[in-house]
């Protein structure tokens, strides 16, 4: 059993040697249809490193001529599929210039505008990224208002905008958690403003509460009252909003400890 195991080692590396050997053979090869042929097994094959590598060299070999559609978009996908999603957006968002006329030009539009969504982070990165994502988002649907992507693309769109607002609101909870309530009433009134319908209205409305009665119960004398009274405001408008909340009891006494400083 063992020396059947090993005979089977020697010959899987016999092959990827062979395969190594054939593969450096046809880089030096000034033979370009063979070249081609072998770009498009290999992509089919699922080798997108050597059939990228391949393709670079033919792209410009073939540029006017019919092949160079396939080439451009196969490069996209192999750019795509390598995980390399900046170079894979350039090749996906030129493809439509290069050959505006081409079937593909909806479906590179799309992978385009999707390759900068994966290049998206989480919200506690720069956002730069989100915001080319949504863009890009947008005029793909602007483009084709019509397409069978509209909703998937909507959908995309909607998350992107969910990592922007992730990430204002626990900007805005950093300010509460270091003990600036000033700051983190403003900051996260803009969540409110900014995000008219963001998933964190209840979380931003309850510490804008909590953050205006410390603030008031830390401020010099003749501010307080003003203060106290902007929390009793606060309060009433929580309430109204979220008259369920599982802050409610919470908020409650603090209310009636303003309340009692007021008076």
């Amino acid at each position: 059993m063992k020396k059947a195991g090993s005979y089977l080692i020697v010959a899987v590396m016999l092959v990827i040697a062979v395969s190594c050997s054939e593969y450096q053979k046809l880089l030096k090869s000034d033979d370009y249809e063979l070249k081609y042929k072998k770009a498009v097994a290999y992509f089919d094959d699922g080798d997108y490193y050597r059939s990228m590598t391949l393709l670079d060299e033919l792209s410009s070999v073939y540029r006017g001529r019919a092949e160079a559609e396939d080439i451009h978009y196969m490069m996209a996908k192999c750019y795509f599929n390598n995980e390399e999603y900046n170079l894979s957006a350039y090749y996906f968002k030129t493809f439509s210039e290069v050959f505006p006329v081409s079937a593909k030009v909806e479906e590179c539009d799309y992978m385009a505008a999707y390759c900068f969504y994966l290049l998206a982070p989480g919200p506690s990165l720069d956002q730069t990224y989100t915001l080319r994502g949504i863009q890009e988002l947008q005029l793909f649907l602007d483009r084709y208002p019509k397409s069978e992507r509209r909703d998937s693309v909507n959908i995309l769109v909607d998350k992107l905008y969910f990592r922007l607002e992730t990430k204002a609101y626990n900007n805005a909870r950093m300010y509460f958690d270091i003990g600036d309530f000033k700051a983190a009433i403003t900051s996260l009134k803009n969540v409110l403003i900014d995000y008219p319908d963001t998933q964190y209205r209840e979380q931003s409305m309850y510490l804008i509460v909590k953050a205006s009665y410390l603030l008031a119960e830390n401020s010099i004398e003749e501010k307080k009252k003003q203060r106290y009274k902007d929390t009793v405001e606060y309060y009433q408008a929580f309430a109204d909003r979220f008259p369920e909340s599982r802050y409610l009891k919470e908020v409650e006494k603090i209310y009636t400890q303003s309340l009692k400083q007021i008076n």
